[in-house]
Formats: structure tokens, C-alpha cells, sequence
């Protein structure tokens, strides 16, 4: 196991479940006013499906370096917890694999047999780009695996590879304009709504404003990976070197904010690396399960990116 993949990986992973776990106290009707002045809700925040199921594809990846299928599916069903905020397809889905159902013939049958085109496959993949990094087209192929064992919808299976491919360049070119990093993710993701929305968010780039922006793009509330990554994109495009920046400006935007977040902070925890996630917001989330194994930060090589020798800032 290359250890710069688990260091990258370990970090989005963390970055995703603080993203998660944070956006997720927002849904608290007596935490919205913290979520306005940008100050921090209590502690603990208890993060949800999002992290949970990222864990089980962190866990694949340390244990066999590839997206094996069938152990994936076997571990979302046996870590699967009914109260972590699951959909109900998913959560029936996930039973009927403990009680030893084909998880392909599930998937496949989901809506009537179109697949699901949901944000579960996008929300969970940011660690698996991290850990292909070094090569964005095996992002892809991972990307797609990781998501037809829950989501054979072609416009799921496209977020799904849009959000592993951003989590990718994130994490391993340091001269990254918010234009240029779209357009590299866009290269990779195929013909679709998706792929459509990512476009226009990138004609949306100069907008300053997440509200007007996910007003257009969409913001997760229909849960559909086309009404979620468009904008989580945009939003990790424009604050690629600000863990903190990128949190609040997706979360303004309202909707499914656990998930959009946990894109963005997924996508730029990679890319800051453990050093660069707020230590406060570690010690008030959640730990992760012990079942995932995960190191802690400060046991793991990663570390922000290395601003260039003359000084300028690559994320903008």
C-alpha cells in the first residue's frame, strides 16, 4: 500500500465526514441562526450515511488497492445503520443484501428498473479519487465500480466520476485555476445532465454569490447527482485552498447541505491535506468507526499543499 495514497485519502476522508457531520447540524431548526453568522453549532456533530458508506470504500481500498465489488457491497450492508439518515431504496436495498439478495439484481431493479440516479454514489467517492491521484482515468473506472453497486443510473454513475475526478486533480496539481480545474473534471465525465450542469457552473464562476449560483445548478434538494455536484463543484472550484471558506460558502446554499458539503470538503480535504482541516472542527466531530481503521491526522504524511516558489496563490 502506497503510503502518499492513504495519507491523500485518509484526508478526504476526514475532510468528507467534517463536511458531512457539521452541514448535517444545520437540518436542527435551533442551529440555523449559527449556520447565518457562520459560528459553530455544539458539540458533538454526528456525521451520517455519507461518511459512513465513504468509510466502507476507504476500508476496500486499504485492504485490496481496488474497488472489489462484491466486499463493497457486503460491507454497506453489514455497516449499514437504518439511523444515519439513509434513503428508503437504499435502506430496503441494503437489507435485502444481509438477507443474502444479489446486490447487481438489486441495484438494477431500482425505479422501475432505470437505476437510480440519486447522490449516494457521489457523495462517498471524494477518498477514492484522493487514492488514485496519481492517475484520474483509473479514478474513473474506480469511480464507476464504486457506484453501479448502489446506482447503475447513468447520470449517478456520471457524479460519481465527476466528484472522484475533481477529488483527484485537487489532490495532485498545484496550479489550479477554478476554470481550468472544471474543465480537466469535465474531460471525464460523460454526456449527460451532469456533465451539462458542470459547463454551466463553470460559466457561473465569476458569481460570488452561492445562493444565486445553486439557484441555477441546483442545491441537493432533489437529491439527484445532477441537482448536487454542478454546484458542489462550482463551490469546491472556487475555495480549492480554504477548507473552512468552502464549507460555509456550500452550506448557505441550503438544501441536501450535509451531502453538497460533503462533496466539497471530501473534494478539498484532499487537496489541503490532514494539516490543513480545522482542529477544532476534528475535536468536535464524531470519530470515525472503529471498524474503518482509519488513522488519525497526525498519523498520516499529509499535509496542504506546497504553495509555489514565487509566492502566488494556485487556487485562484
Amino acid at each position: 500500500m502506497s503510503s502518499d495514497r492513504l495519507a491523500r485519502a485518509t484526508a478526504s476522508l476526514y475532510g468528507l465526514a467534517l463536511g458531512d457531520a457539521l452541514g448535517s447540524q444545520f437540518f436542527v431548526p435551533a442551529n440555523r441562526q449559527a449556520l447565518t453568522d457562520h459560528t459553530l453549532p455544539p458539540a458533538p456533530w454526528q456525521w451520517t450515511d455519507d461518511t459512513e458508506m465513504a468509510c466502507s470504500i476507504y476500508r476496500i481500498l486499504a485492504d485490496h488497492g481496488t474497488i472489489d465489488q462484491d466486499e463493497l457491497s457486503a460491507s454497506f450492508a453489514v455497516r449499514h445503520d437504518f439511523d444515519r439518515g439513509y434513503g428508503p431504496a437504499t435502506n430496503r436495498m441494503l437489507r435485502m443484501v444481509r438477507e443474502g439478495g444479489d446486490w447487481r439484481a438489486l441495484a438494477a431493479d431500482l425505479f422501475d428498473g432505470k437505476g437510480s440516479w440519486g447522490n449516494g454514489a457521489a457523495m462517498r467517492v471524494a477518498p477514492l479519487g484522493a487514492w488514485f491521484a496519481d492517475d484520474p482515468a483509473h479514478a474513473v473506472r474506480q469511480a464507476e465500480l464504486s457506484a453501479r453497486v448502489t446506482h447503475t443510473h447513468p447520470e449517478a454513475v456520471a457524479g460519481a466520476v465527476a466528484v472522484a475526478v475533481a477529488t483527484a486533480i485537487a489532490a495532485s496539481q498545484l496550479r489550479l485555476s477554478p476554470g481550468r480545474f472544471l474543465d480537466q473534471v469535465l474531460a471525464h465525465v460523460p454526456a449527460g445532465s451532469v456533465h451539462n450542469g458542470i459547463r454551466e457552473a463553470g460559466h457561473l464562476l465569476t458569481i460570488g454569490d452561492p445562493v444565486l449560483a445553486a439557484g441555477i445548478l441546483g442545491n441537493g434538494r432533489n437529491v439527484s447527482a445532477h441537482d448536487t455536484v454542478p454546484f458542489a463543484l462550482w463551490a469546491a472550484a472556487r475555495n480549492l485552498d480554504d477548507f473552512e471558506r468552502a464549507f460555509w460558502t456550500t452550506a448557505r446554499a441550503g438544501g441536501d447541505i450535509d451531502t453538497t458539503c460533503a462533496i466539497v470538503c471530501g473534494v478539498v480535504g484532499a487537496r489541503v491535506g490532514s494539516g490543513g482541516l480545522p482542529p477544532g472542527w476534528m475535536r468536535a466531530c464524531e470519530p470515525m468507526p472503529r471498524w474503518a481503521a482509519v488513522p488519525g491526522p497526525e498519523h498520516t504524511a499529509a499535509g496542504p499543499v506546497t504553495p509555489p516558489a514565487d509566492g502566488s496563490n494556485p487556487g485562484r
